[in-house]
């Protein structure tokens, strides 16, 4: 077994650089934290990346990160959206971990719940959304629930994003967001 001598560091933002070139008004700005999270991603290996989050959900998070590293659950990266230029498609593509990105719904004039820094997307490639017109995405995901890093109803860490009070894309009616958490 491979002995783990140090944390491979994905990002090292500041809060600043963060929210670097947000729409988000300065009253959510405001209930923003960022989080640095420590998972294992899918070398094998120790990850520090960054998560910024509603600052009345960062207990929750901080509970998921501990069981996910815990169960050695792989994460493809954990790095705030800035990085990608606010642009969502980019940051699922990239298999990205990420909360915060003040932005619509796609396809409606309702901002979303990320918002508000109250959403988080797992790796996107492994629990892609599954439209109800058969669409993936990102493009070129599969839900496969046998893979590492995937999804699937009794998933531990989805029971205990439930236990918390948030609600999973993989149970939404009209759609399958499978790397969706929500807390209203």
């Amino acid at each position: 077994m491979k002995k783990e001598t140090h944390i491979i560091i994905d990002n090292n933002y500041s809060f600043a650089q963060a929210l670097a070139g947000t729409d988000a008004p300065l009253d959510i700005i405001d209930r923003l934290s960022m989080l640095d999270v420590i998972y294992y991603s899918f070398d094998g290996n120790k990850h520090q990346g960054q998560i910024i989050i509603n600052n009345e959900l960062e207990n929750d998070l901080e509970i998921i990160f501990a069981l996910m590293e815990e169960l050695k659950f792989p994460l493809g990266k954990a790095i705030p959206i800035a990085a990608y230029s606010w642009r969502d498609h980019n940051s699922m593509a990239d298999n990205n971990t990420s909360s915060f990105n003040y932005r619509l719904i796609e396809g409606t004039n309702k901002l979303s719940l990320h918002s508000l820094g109250r959403a988080i997307d797992i790796n996107p490639l492994q629990n892609p959304v599954i439209y109800a017109d058969g669409t993936i995405a990102p493009a070129g995901a599969r839900y496969d629930p046998d893979k590492e890093g995937t999804f699937r109803k009794g998933h531990p860490i989805v029971e205990e994003f439930l236990k918390l009070g948030w609600h999973w894309g993989g149970n939404f009616a009209h759609l399958k967001d499978y790397h969706h958490f929500e807390k209203t």
